[in-house]
């Protein structure tokens, strides 16, 4: 049989090699009760860096999101960029669905790999994780970027101190 070239396979093999040139390594966590976690992760984690958790959007997995960026971040931070469930290669046999269930295993990945405070950037959908990943985890949550992500902010946030804004008509 012959074999066809796949543009999708070819994208995966550069961006794996991009990551790992750039000083990461892939990781697969069994979190227990059904949750597989996969994470791109430092080889070596530099205790004068600052933690950097990447999120990544609806429809991708990491390496295809981050790909451009992650030569340029990975020399300033120590760069951990998960698989969220259903992409790439993390998977769950639960039934949950929710941005609180992705926000749990997240966390748990990171206390995985002995991470208790990071910097956390969300693209689109998973703005929506990263956001409640700052308000349930205040003290982890060092900064919050949210990107092209519909987050509602409510006022008891900015009352709370999450955002430094004196009205949402600023935003």
């Amino acid at each position: 049989m012959v074999k066809c070239f796949s543009f999708t396979s070819s994208r995966n093999s550069c961006c794996k090699f991009s990551f790992s040139s750039a000083g990461l390594k892939s990781s697969i966590k069994d979190l227990g009760d059904g949750k597989i976690m996969h994470s791109w992760i430092p080889k070596t984690h530099k205790v004068n860096k600052p933690n950097l958790l990447l999120i990544h959007a609806f429809g991708v997995d990491a390496t295809w999101q981050w790909n451009d960026f992650i030569s340029p971040l990975s020399s300033k931070f120590n760069v951990y960029s998960p698989d969220l469930l259903f992409f790439g290669d993390a998977y769950t046999t639960r039934p949950e669905r929710t941005e609180a269930f992705q926000t749990e295993c997240i966390m748990r990945t990171m206390k995985v790999h002995g991470i208790k405070k990071m910097n956390v950037v969300g693209i689109s959908y998973r703005g929506f994780v990263g956001y409640n990943m700052a308000v349930q985890f205040l003290d982890a949550v060092e900064k919050l970027v949210i990107g092209c992500a519909g987050v509602c902010l409510e006022e008891k946030d900015m009352d709370e101190g999450m955002f430094r804004v004196k009205s949402l008509e600023k935003c």
